[in-house]
């Protein structure tokens, strides 16, 4: 699904930032999944929100891996490029869009700087094939795309997320999508007001 924009959904960036950041930062290396990322605003300004809390240097052990059903072929060039028209970032905070931004060659667009574009990569993947991209995530985010699942088949996408997260890991999913009953047992609630989960170890 296409349709996202930047800081979309700030509230549960900001969770993930406030609640998972500490337990993930401890690692030598934060790896991400971003599930469905349309064409990149939501696994950029992820990038930029940890930037931020982070700092210069730790930020370079963050890799994000951006994935996307992508029927239109595009998203990969859009993603790899970070160049967005106008009116897809006048929504960001001005003070954050004269850090991560500059003006692009094409009129009335702006690329991302390059230390955020390079923490962020592409490639084409299917959800419903329940082939996982891998099992090292420390944040798995997913917030546009289970709404179009059946529920057997988020429980099945659900589970796939579950084998790929680290211990402890964290699954982030859209406001109003709650975790179906099938799967509760697999995660803690971190947060009463986000849909932020805790990867619970199989006793």
């Amino acid at each position: 699904m296409a349709f996202t924009y930047f800081f979309r959904d700030l509230q549960t960036l900001e969770m993930i930032c406030d609640h998972a950041l500490p337990t993930l930062r401890a690692k030598s290396h934060i790896n991400i999944w971003d599930a469905g990322c349309a064409m990149g605003p939501e696994p950029y300004t992820l990038a930029i929100l940890l930037s931020e809390r982070i700092g210069h240097m730790y930020f370079r052990n963050v890799k994000i891996k951006a994935t996307d059903i992508d029927g239109s072929n595009l998203f990969d060039t859009i993603i790899k490029d970070a160049i967005y028209p106008r009116e897809q970032v006048e929504r960001i905070p001005k003070d954050i869009f004269a850090k991560y931004f500059v003006k692009d060659e094409k009129e009335d667009h702006y690329r991302i700087i390059d230390e955020i574009r390079k923490a962020v990569s592409f490639r084409r993947h299917d959800l419903l094939t329940l082939n996982s991209i891998g099992n090292d995530f420390g944040l798995i985010l997913c917030k546009n795309v289970l709404l179009h699942f059946n529920e057997a088949q988020r429980i099945e996408v659900i589970k796939m997320f579950y084998d790929s997260l680290i211990e402890g890991g964290y699954l982030a999913m859209e406001q109003t999508q709650k975790l179906p009953k099938d799967v509760e047992h697999l995660f803690d609630p971190v947060v009463s007001n986000a849909q932020l989960f805790k990867k619970r170890p199989i006793e």
